[in-house]
């Protein structure tokens, strides 16, 4: 077994349980049990419990991040550009539906180390968001009706809130759910043409 798939073995064994039975009540001898793997390849990827939570999640953020890094890196105009972000976030937290959701519930058991590098992560994202409703607005390609700040919440409290009522086996695919949660922002602050958004 390769060591990647070894990590996401016991990533999938640990979202399973987590889901389950919870955080609390879900040992490192049922994660190792469930993936079928030995537990020195455990301790070989996650030092403890805690960190094989801050996994579960993290692993979603830090693909968001990377992922939100090429989106910027490609420098297309304001509205693309937020286009592409809120696709990115809607997309991927709809993969990771059941990961998200099991952190949420669960993030209360993370310590203040781990639950102070989770918030910079978030943080980083919210504010690449921030930024490109900022320059929008400031260059004149975006109403300045509602704040970027506003603008940037409402984009997340959508995305943050996905956990619990996204459903894989849904009407919607992902990519559904993304355009028309993107063509609802864009529309709100101005933009209606498809061309200044495709």
């Amino acid at each position: 077994m390769s060591e990647p798939d070894l990590r996401t073995r016991v990533l999938t064994a640990a979202v399973d349980l987590f889901a389950q039975q919870g955080y609390e009540r879900t040992s490192v001898s049922q994660v190792v049990t469930a993936a079928g793997v030995a537990k020195g390849g455990f301790y070989h990827h996650f030092a403890s419990k805690e960190d094989l939570l801050y996994e579960v999640y993290g692993d979603l953020i830090s693909r968001q991040l990377a992922a939100m890094d090429t989106i910027l890196a490609r420098a297309e105009p304001a509205a693309a550009t937020l286009r592409a972000m809120i696709t990115e976030l809607v997309v991927s937290t709809a993969q990771s539906a059941k990961q998200a959701k099991v952190f949420w519930r669960e993030m209360h058991s993370l310590g203040d180390e781990r639950a102070e590098q989770y918030r910079r992560q978030r943080r980083r994202c919210h504010d690449a968001v921030g930024r490109v409703v900022r320059d929008g607005q400031t260059d004149g390609t975006f109403s300045s009706t509602t704040s970027a700040d506003t603008v940037t919440f409402t984009i997340f409290g959508v995305v943050n809130e996905m956990p619990i009522w996204y459903r894989p086996n849904g009407r919607k695919r992902p990519q559904q759910l993304a355009d028309e949660i993107a063509d609802f922002v864009l529309a709100g602050l101005g933009v209606t043409s498809e061309r200044t958004v495709r």
